[in-house]
């Protein structure tokens, strides 16, 4: 690769004072975010920006500033502002565009009442070319990775093309390391704040007054794990989220569920199981139990996959870095405590044999 700086010009048309307002954002701020991610020095004046950088890092900013203006294009009158997480997801798509993985994303997308919802990383055009074509998917790895949102958004999308009669979305409502006491109100009060999260992916993508409709008509069904038990589920999308949480019984209880024209995603963070330590999580017994069966995939995401704020990325990799550290500390103790154990023996066994 070129390691020769180059210049580049870009003129973003029509000129626009309140759209290149939006692109820059408060203070130049997301420009500033561009220059840091992408490595290159931006300069503008009016609609005239002046990149310098690399050439491949200069191409990218050239062509994301372009992307980020049609952003900002007027709707109803008024210019949207740039948010500066729409500038991150951006960036970040185009990152991964770079890491050829070998899977063909053309054609993975799906639309919502929010817009259009497409893969942002390799590891994620692999976990919804998966979605689409296995009966059962896992989706495991960090938070922010995309796993239970693009698994909601393929929910959405196979309802809305009657592939499915009903989406059902449940997890397995354990405290996350705190006890929280009684809880005040009816069963669905007492277990909306453990749900919380798959209703606002829902709410976002087809709208509060859509989603309470079907709701009403059970349609879209909300409900902890535990009324799984006893029930057959057939031409539905099901969504088991937290599943790092359920017990070895619990997983095998859902997944044996399933019924004909029924497609189901598990997601889960094998880092964060809230189970008490004498338990073991279902998720990582099924990723040992059932990695062989050709109907079931398994999508592993890393931390380069976060497409939230970039400290989170940053966040997951300092865990797994010191996680590594300390497993590698405690084989090197377990070895010299053995060491030495070894060691005591031997004028036993000596004397013996004398």
């Amino acid at each position: 690769m070129s390691t020769k700086v180059t210049t580049m010009n870009v003129y973003l048309e029509p000129s626009d004072t309140r759209r290149l307002a939006s692109l820059c954002g408060p203070f130049d701020d997301n420009i500033k975010q561009l220059e840091r991610r992408l490595g290159v020095e931006i300069i503008h004046k009016n609609n005239q920006f002046t990149i310098v950088g690399l050439p491949r890092n200069a191409l990218n900013a050239n062509n994301l500033l372009k992307q980020l203006y049609i952003e900002t294009q007027t709707v109803k009158g008024s210019t949207p502002d740039l948010a500066p997480e729409v500038v991150h997801l951006a960036i970040q798509e185009a990152i991964a565009l770079e890491a050829d993985s070998g899977v063909d994303d053309s054609g993975i997308s799906i639309k919502t009442k929010r817009g259009i919802i497409k893969p942002r990383t390799p590891n994620q055009s692999t976990y919804m070319h998966n979605v689409a074509r296995h009966d059962i998917s896992f989706g495991i790895g960090p938070a922010g990775t995309g796993k239970t949102y693009l698994a909601v958004a393929a929910a959405v999308d196979a309802y809305e093309r009657q592939e499915v009669r009903r989406i059902l979305l449940t997890r397995p409502a354990v405290e996350a390391g705190e006890k929280l006491g009684f809880l005040p109100g009816d069963l669905s009060q007492k277990v909306d704040p453990y749900l919380r999260p798959l209703y606002d992916a829902l709410f976002e993508m087809m709208g509060f007054e859509k989603v309470e409709k079907l709701i009403e008509r059970s349609v879209i069904e909300v409900a902890p794990l535990a009324y799984m038990r006893g029930r057959t589920l057939n031409d539905a999308f099901i969504i088991l989220d937290e599943s790092q949480n359920t017990t070895v019984e619990q997983m095998k209880m859902f997944l044996t569920r399933i019924g004909f024209n029924s497609r189901a995603v598990i997601t889960g963070d094998i880092t964060q199981i809230d189970l008490p330590r004498h338990q073991k999580s279902g998720l990582r017994h099924a990723i040992e139990v059932l990695s062989e069966v050709p109907e079931i995939s398994f999508n592993f995401f890393v931390a380069q996959d976060v497409v939230r704020h970039p400290v989170v990325a940053r966040i997951v990799e300092a865990y797994e870095s010191f996680e590594q550290k300390e497993q590698l500390e405690k084989a090197a103790k377990e070895k010299a405590y053995q060491d030495r154990e070894q060691k005591k023996l031997l004028p036993a066994q000596n004397d013996q044999s004398a």
